[in-house]
Order: structure tokens, then C-alpha cells, then sequence
């Protein structure tokens, strides 16, 4: 029961990593506030916890709404009386395509849901942990190191601008018991990733791994980063990529 008697806000909440994070958290004894922006789905999620005998309730919202990030931790509060962490998860990819052919909407809709609305999220969950606890923001391989790939400009530039918000709120916050991490995928089997077989079988053929992860994979890496396990882990960008990082600096796997 790593989270027992700990209550924690998940993003992104509704499928893939989010969903698994959430019935994860929840196995380990977390009381949870559930956020997407699908209703129904997000609802059906956290139906499962609590047809479990565990705790989770559903609110519906738009992680680049301010309203929405402190509706989330009122939630909580109203709930469960406290705050002690959350797993900030929500994200998209947007369109893919060099900058010269992307549209302004496009790279302001991926900063806004990746980079704008962990801003928002921090900013609305911080002042309401006033026993500390920690912070997890789900970020990518991409755009960090010497990861780059084609088409994906607007997620890059985001995630690295993530990266650098998590350091900030690490050093700002450690003396209030409160610790700030980055949790960085590798290529995994959500929504996400598409339905394609053949582009399935590029992303397995550049991890050393030869496979995707699966979301419960992911989920397992935030368990561990919200847990007292991580006590003294604060300030990182931890990666659970299947080496792919590494990887891409000399070619897909053969």
C-alpha cells in the first residue's frame, strides 16, 4: 500500500497512462480526484475504483483552464480534506509536420496542453500541500537529450520547456517538503500512439527493447516517484523509455 491514506490528482486520467496510473494508485490505497476531458470515460475509470472498494471521484474539465486546475484541487480538499500529490499526465502530440509547414494554432494548442497547463496545475496544487507530498509531470524522451525527431517541433520544444519547469519547482519548493520530478516515456501502446502496424514497429525499432511499453509499465515508474520510496528524489527527469534514448544517437535496432 504504498499511497495509503494519501490523496492524489491525476490528468489525463480518462485512458492509457492516466487510466492505468489511476486504478494502479488506487490499488495502493490512494483516495483520487480524476480529471480529462471525457466525461463518460473518465466516469467509467473511476467507476472501476470504486466497484473496487476504492476511492476516486470523477470531474470533468480542460487542463488549459485555470478554473480547472484549482477546480481539481478543491476537489480534493472538499473530498478528502488534503492534498498530497498529483500525477499531471494530460498531454497531446499534435499535428506533425516541419515548423515551416505547422500552423500557430497547432503549436499553440501542444504548448498550451503539454507546457501552459502544467503551469497551471502547480501553481493551483502547490499552495494546497501544506504537509509537502510531491509532484509528478509526465514529459517525453522527445525533445530531451539527443532525442529529436521529425515532425514533432511543437511537442519537443513543450516537453523540454517541461523539463525546465520541473527543475524550477524542485529547487523552489524542496525546503516546503514538497518534491517536484519529470517522468519521461519511452514509445507506449495508448491511444496516443495510433492504430497503425507500421508505425507501431518503427517506434519498437528504435528501443533497444524492441517493444512498446505498456501503460501499466509507465504507471508503476510515477507509483515509485510519488511514494516515500522516492524520498530523496526531487529535480529529475526520470526515464522510463526502454533505452530508446540512448538508442537514437545511433540508429533503429535491426
Amino acid at each position: 500500500m504504498e499511497l495509503k491514506g494519501k490523496t492524489i490528482v491525476i490528468t489525463g486520467a480518462s485512458s492509457g497512462i492516466g487510466a492505468a496510473a489511476a486504478l494502479l494508485f488506487a490499488r495502493e490505497g490512494a483516495q483520487l480526484v480524476l480529471g480529462a476531458r471525457r466525461e463518460a470515460e473518465l466516469r467509467q475509470v473511476a467507476g472501476q475504483i470504486t466497484q473496487s472498494n476504492g476511492k476516486a471521484v470523477a470531474l470533468a474539465g480542460d487542463v488549459t483552464d485555470p478554473d480547472y486546475a484549482k477546480a481539481l484541487v478543491d476537489c480534493a480538499s472538499d473530498m478528502y480534506g488534503q492534498l498530497d500529490g498529483a500525477f499531471n499526465n494530460a498531454g497531446m502530440v499534435g499535428d506533425m509536420m516541419p515548423v515551416a509547414d505547422m500552423a500557430l494554432s497547432n503549436w499553440q494548442n501542444v504548448l498550451e496542453t503539454n507546457l501552459t497547463s502544467a503551469f497551471l496545475c502547480a501553481k493551483a496544487q502547490i499552495p494546497a500541500m501544506t504537509k509537502g507530498g510531491a509532484l509528478v509531470f509526465t514529459s517525453s524522451f522527445v525533445g530531451s537529450s539527443n532525442a529529436g525527431l521529425p515532425g514533432m517541433a511543437a511537442y519537443a520544444a513543450a516537453k523540454a520547456g517541461l523539463n525546465g519547469l520541473v527543475q524550477s519547482l524542485a529547487n523552489d519548493h524542496a525546503q516546503h517538503g514538497i518534491r517536484v520530478n519529470a517522468l519521461l516515456p519511452g514509445g507506449t501502446m495508448t491511444a496516443m500512439a495510433g492504430d497503425d502496424p507500421a508505425g507501431h514497429a518503427f517506434v519498437r525499432s528504435l528501443h533497444p527493447m524492441r517493444r512498446m511499453a505498456e501503460p501499466e509499465e509507465i504507471a508503476q515508474a510515477a507509483l515509485f516517484l510519488l511514494s516515500d520510496r522516492a524520498s530523496f528524489v526531487t529535480g529529475t527527469a526520470m526515464l522510463a523509455d526502454g533505452g530508446v534514448s540512448v538508442q537514437l544517437g545511433q540508429g533503429p535496432v535491426e
